[in-house]
Parts: C-alpha cells; structure tokens; sequence
C-alpha cells in the first residue's frame, strides 16, 4: 500500500480554513496513487483546550470533511477532531478514520490526554486500543502523548504491521519525537507513520519532523519545517519477514509471561 502522511499547517482554531487549505493536498495525495492519507491531531483547529470553541459533536464539521474527502478521491483518510459524545461532555481527541465510501469506519480516543499541557483537564480519556485491517494491512492507531507508552505499543505489536501516531509535538521536544518514533519501529519490528504538524499555534512552534519508518528502524520519507506530504510503500511481508529472520519477539513474550507470573 503506498501511504501518504501529511505534515500540515494549521490554522489557529479555525477549521474552516484548514479544510480550505488541505483540499489540494487530498487531491495531491489521491494522484500520487497513495490509498491512505493522514493528517495530523486535531488537523482542523490545532492542540487546544478551547474545548467551548472548537469541539464538536459526534459527525461534527471536522468528521464530514475527512468522509467528504474520502469520497470524493476514493482512498482512506484520517485525522484527530475534538469529538464531544453529547452536548456539556468533555470531548475526547478523537482519531477517524473515514473509508473510501464516506463512511466513518474507525474510531480511536486517546488513551493518554497530555497532562503536562492540561489535555486531560479538557478532554476525556479512552480505553481501548484500535487496530484495524485496511486493504490487507494491520493498523494500530496512537496519538501524540502515547508514544511515550512502549508497552502499549509491545501489547499490540503482534497484531500490528504498522503503527500510526499523529501528534502536535513541539519544537522543544523533537528529538525525542524523532528517537521515540525510531524506537517504536525497531523494537516492535513494524512500520511506524508519525505524522506532526508544522508552524505555530497556541504559542508554541512547531518543526513536524514527521517520519516513514521501516520495520528496521530506516526513514523511509521524512520532512521537517514546512508542509510537505510524505509518501511511502507499506508492505505486510516485510513485516512478517523480518520477524521470521530476527525472531526478537518470541522472547519479549516468553519474558512477560515470566514476570506475570
């Protein structure tokens, strides 16, 4: 499958111009012969705890724009919306996924509301893990703060061939972006797709430093500073290859089991 991660810009609550601004780059993305396209969290409005101003009911603005995309190209879109269940609700940062045909198809709740920055004052928590088989690939999907779970990620890298994390991630702390992505990749022996935003927003900056990372920890495709639409083969025998050659996570699961005991 090629796959298509958007380092975008994001205007400052505002999704109305975002959507205005993305709709070059879906089409960019769909000619390009890529199947899946992801934006980063929360695309539309950037990481805000404005929760009164830009979050959203269940099939809110942000969601119809990513099946409205869909649609029209006929691939897979996802991105993160600020999606409240029911009105005077916390939203939860929400990751869609929209399929081919317009519909929603997935849906991941951060699991890790980002403290640090107040997140989880403002937005609820999830609780389950997703991964979902699209055109016969095994996705597990994160958003930003969870990167920084390894374990999370050991738990579902079985079922998994490639992870995608979203994230508004800022300047400050981009190498450990850029270290923990690699990590993840190396250690569970599956692709990773992080995808972050660029330019500034609440205050804080932004670089992207998004990445395509093979199951051996290569770049693949990255960028950094400015919007970019990356592009990258994803391929479930390479997967399924390297950890028949370098069988590390038969012993990572024998070693859990001992330690549960």
């Amino acid at each position: 499958m090629r796959i298509a991660a958007l380092q975008s810009e994001i205007v400052w609550e505002n999704p109305d111009a975002n959507f205005e601004g993305l709709r070059a780059w879906t089409a960019a993305a769909a000619a390009a012969g890529a199947r899946f396209l992801i934006l980063p969290e929360t695309y539309a409005c950037g990481f805000s705890m404005n929760t009164a101003v830009v979050g959203e009911p269940v099939g809110g603005p942000s969601t119809r724009f990513l099946q409205e995309e869909a649609a029209k190209h006929g691939l897979w879109v996802a991105g993160s919306v600020p999606e409240r269940q029911a009105e005077g609700e916390r939203p939860y940062n929400t990751l869609i996924v929209a399929g081919p045909d317009g519909e929603v198809r997935y849906r991941y709740r951060k699991i890790h509301p980002f403290s640090y920055a107040g997140e989880s004052e403002h937005y609820g928590a999830g609780e389950e893990f997703v991964t979902a088989e699209i055109e016969g690939i095994r996705f597990t999907f994160f958003i930003c703060y969870d990167l920084r779970f390894a374990d999370e990620f050991w738990v579902k890298a079985p079922d998994t061939d490639a992870y995608v994390v979203v994230a508004n991630w800022p300047e400050p702390r981009r190498r450990h972006w850029q270290v923990l992505l690699e990590a993840r990749a190396i250690e569970n022996q599956a692709y990773v797709v992080g995808v972050n935003r660029v330019g500034e927003g609440g205050g804080l900056r932004y670089q992207g430093d998004s990445r395509i990372i093979s199951p051996m920890g290569d770049i693949l495709a990255g960028a950094s500073g400015q919007e970019t639409l990356l592009l990258g083969e994803i391929d479930p025998a390479v997967v399924a290859e390297t950890r028949r050659t370098l069988p590390f996570m038969q012993d990572r699961r024998s070693t859990a089991d001992t330690l549960r005991s």
